[in-house]
């Protein structure tokens, strides 16, 4: 039985890849992050892929096991933990087996245990902390059915982008859309450091006076309040 969504064309992927997480979450209007506390079990841990979906029991890893197994290249599994902080979801074992499988990357509403070496495998794991405790085996679970992870609600199939600042989630009729609206504010951020490294260049010089670099929005706006 096929447990897995479509995955995301590698086209699309490549385009995330080239994008963050503040990027994209600009692009779908300040939102779409899960709960800050979830983030990268090690440093300069990124993931990006097509979301495979897990439903836990609290304490519990027996779907998180079979989840696992399910997965292949191109899906990072997704996996509502429930927020769960007496038992760890999976550690050095799973970690290695998961990364093994192919998979792009776990991120789970929950804690994990193993830090060091979860470090030292490098597939990209995103949770909310770490215990010692091991996890229940005895379900009830489910996989690729529409779950809520730290806040967000995740269907099978849509985008998933992690980095040091956290887990954004794109539905996937919007993929398109947000990845349009991502690439552009990108640009405008480029454009914008730009301006903002030659004014400073020009201050140090004592020739920056006159030029004014605050975005061109901001006037209107702030006019509203009497400035």
């Amino acid at each position: 039985m096929n447990y897995t969504a479509p995955l995301l064309s590698e086209k699309t992927i490549e385009r995330a890849r080239n994008l963050n997480t503040t990027l994209i979450s600009d692009a779908l209007g300040c939102t779409g992050s899960m709960h800050y506390t979830v983030k990268p079990v090690a440093p300069s841990m990124k993931v990006v892929g097509t979301a495979l979906t897990v439903d836990l029991r609290a304490g519990d890893n027996l779907f998180l096991h079979q989840g696992i197994y399910c997965g292949s290249e191109g899906y990072v599994l997704v996996a509502d933990g429930k927020g769960h902080t007496e038992n760890a979801y999976l550690g050095e074992l799973m970690a290695g087996a998961a990364k093994a499988m192919g998979l792009e990357g776990i991120v789970i509403d929950g804690f994990v245990r193993d830090k060091e070496m979860l470090g030292e495998i490098g597939l990209p794991i995103f949770a909310k902390g770490f215990i010692p405790n091991g996890p229940f085996k005895d379900g009830p679970g489910a996989i690729n059915i529409p779950i809520s992870c730290a806040g967000v609600t995740v269907h099978p199939g849509d985008l998933i982008i992690g980095d040091e600042d956290g887990v954004v989630v794109v539905p996937r009729d919007k993929v398109e859309e947000v990845l349009d609206k991502a690439e552009n504010k990108f640009e405008y951020e480029e454009k914008r450091l730009q301006t903002i490294a030659n004014y400073e260049e020009k201050r140090k010089q004592g020739s920056a006076n006159g030029i004014d670099i605050a975005p061109p929005w901001l006037e209107e706006k702030i006019k509203e309040f009497g400035f």
